[in-house]
C-alpha cells in the first residue's frame, strides 16, 4: 500500500521536513534495501525517493537500493497490483545476489506490503544475509478488508475489492492479484490454508519449513511498526502479527496468543525471548510519520 498520499500530506503540512536534521554515520554503513507498498514505485520523489534521499543525508556514505520490480517505474507500480508475489520475491532475490555492494550483508526496510515481501526474501534467500528487517506498517498476518486502496485509478481499486470479495482463493485471482496472496479470511481458514499461494507459505500454515525458520531467526532485529490510527490495514493488529481468532471476524488475538507463536512455527517466540523482536507504535494513519520520529526510532537500526 503506497506511501504517496501520506507523504503528499506531510509535504503540504510541513510535518515531514525531509531536508532537515543532523547527519551521522560513516562510509562503512551497512547498505539498505527498501521495498515500496501497493500503488507506489521505487522512485517517486514524494515517497520512496524521499525516503532514500533522507537516509542518504542522515547516514553519509550509505548505499540505498530502492527496489524496482520491472523495467520501468510504470511497470513497478503495475506489478504492485498484478505480478505474482512469489515471482516478485524471486526477482528480488536474484537482484540482491548479483549486487556486489550487498555481498557483506544489508539491512532491509519494507513499507506496507513491501514488508511481508521482504520477510519472504529473508526466509527464502539467505545470501546475501539480511541483518535487520524493519517492517513499516506491514501486514504479516494478512488483511481481511481493503478500505482505502491507494493508486491513481479508483476503477482499479474497485475491481480489486470486487475480486477479493467474490473469490480471493480461486486460482485465477490468486495468481494474478497481489492483494489476494495476502488475503486472510478467518471465516474460511481451511480454504485460506489450502489455496493461499504466498502468505500461508511464509507463515508456515501448511507445513513447517525449518529453513524458513532458521533464516528468519538469523536476523539481529526484526522491527515491527504499527500505526495506531491506521484506516487502511484491516485489522491493524496484523502490523504486529496479530489477527482475528479463527472462525470469526470480531475478536482479535495478539501474536503471543496465536498458534504461529505458541507453536513457534517461525521462531518468533524464540526471537522474542532473545530480544530480537521490537514492537514500535506511532500515532497517525497508514505510513504517516515525521522525520523526527523516523530518525529517533528507525535510523538506529541502520547504523
Amino acid at each position: 500500500m503506497g506511501l504517496l498520499a501520506a507523504l503528499r500530506l506531510f509535504c503540504v503540512s510541513g510535518c515531514l521536513l525531509l531536508l532537515c536534521g543532523s547527519s551521522w554515520g560513516n562510509n562503512a554503513s551497512v547498505p539498505l534495501v527498501i521495498w515500496h507498498g501497493m500503488g507506489d514505485s521505487c522512485c517517486n520523489p514524494l515517497s520512496m525517493g524521499a525516503i532514500k534521499k533522507m537516509v542518504e543525508e542522515e547516514v553519509p556514505g550509505i548505499y540505498v537500493l530502492s527496489l524496482m520490480i520491472g523495467k520501468s517505474v510504470v511497470q513497478d507500480t503495475e506489478n504492485s497490483f498484478f505480478m505474482d508475489v512469489n515471482e516478485q520475491v524471486s526477482f528480488v532475490c536474484d537482484q540482491l545476489a548479483q549486487d556486489p555492494k550487498l555481498k557483506g550483508g544489508y539491512n532491509a526496510m519494507g513499507f506496507s506490503q513491501g514488508s511481508q515481501f521482504l520477510r519472504a526474501v529473508v526466509q527464502r534467500c539467505p545470501d546475501p544475509p539480511m541483518k535487520n528487517l524493519i517492517s513499516v506498517g506491514g501486514q504479516h498476518q494478512g488483511v481481511f478488508g481493503l478500505p482505502r486502496c491507494p493508486g491513481e485509478s479508483s476503477h482499479i481499486c474497485d475491481w480489486i475489492r470486487k475480486m477479493l470479495n467474490s473469490g480471493a482463493y480461486t486460482d485465477a485471482v490468486q495468481k494474478h492479484l497481489v492483494q489476494a496472496q495476502y488475503w486472510h479470511d478467518p471465516l474460511n481458514d481451511d480454504l485460506y490454508k489450502k489455496h493461499s499461494l504466498f502468505l500461508a507459505d511464509i507463515n508456515q500454515e501448511r507445513v513447517v519449513n525449518e529453513t524458513y525458520k532458521k533464516n528468519l531467526m538469523s536476523l539481529n532485529k526484526f522491527v515491527l511498526v504499527k500505526f495506531l490510527q491506521d484506516t487502511m490495514v484491516d485489522p491493524v493488529d496484523s502490523e504486529w502479527f496479530g489477527f482475528y481468532k479463527p472462525g470469526q471476524a470480531k475478536e482479535l488475538e495478539t501474536l503471543q496468543e496465536s498458534a504461529i507463536y505458541t507453536e513457534d512455527r517461525l521462531g518468533l517466540a524464540e526471537m522474542d525471548s532473545a530480544g530480537k523482536l521490537v514492537f514500535l507504535a506511532t500515532d497517525g494513519d497508514h505510513l504517516q510519520f515525521t522525520q523526527e520520529w523516523f530518525n529517533d526510532n528507525l535510523l538506529p537500526y541502520l547504523r
